[in-house]
C-alpha cells in the first residue's frame, strides 16, 4: 500500500506538452502551484481494464474531491 503524501508538494517536473503545432515545456508549478490536487496513476491507462474498472471510480468520486477543495 502507498504511504499518504497528504500536505506535500508535487515534485518539480517539466512536462513537454503539445499546444497546437508546437511543443511547450510546462512545469508542475505552472499546473499545480497554489492548488489542492490529487495525483494518481493507472497501471495500464487506456487498456480495457483501466478504462472500464479503474478510471470510472475516480469520476464517481469527483464530487467528493470537489467538496474537499480539490
Amino acid at each position: 500500500m502507498f504511504v499518504s503524501k497528504e500536505g506535500q508538494n508535487v515534485p518539480q517536473v517539466t512536462f513537454p506538452t503539445r499546444q497546437g503545432d508546437t511543443w511547450v515545456n510546462v512545469t508542475s508549478d505552472d499546473l499545480f502551484k497554489g492548488k489542492t490536487v490529487i495525483v494518481f496513476s493507472l497501471p495500464g491507462a487506456f487498456t480495457p481494464t483501466c478504462s472500464s474498472s479503474h478510471l470510472p471510480r475516480y469520476n464517481e468520486l469527483f464530487p467528493v474531491f470537489k467538496e474537499h477543495g480539490v
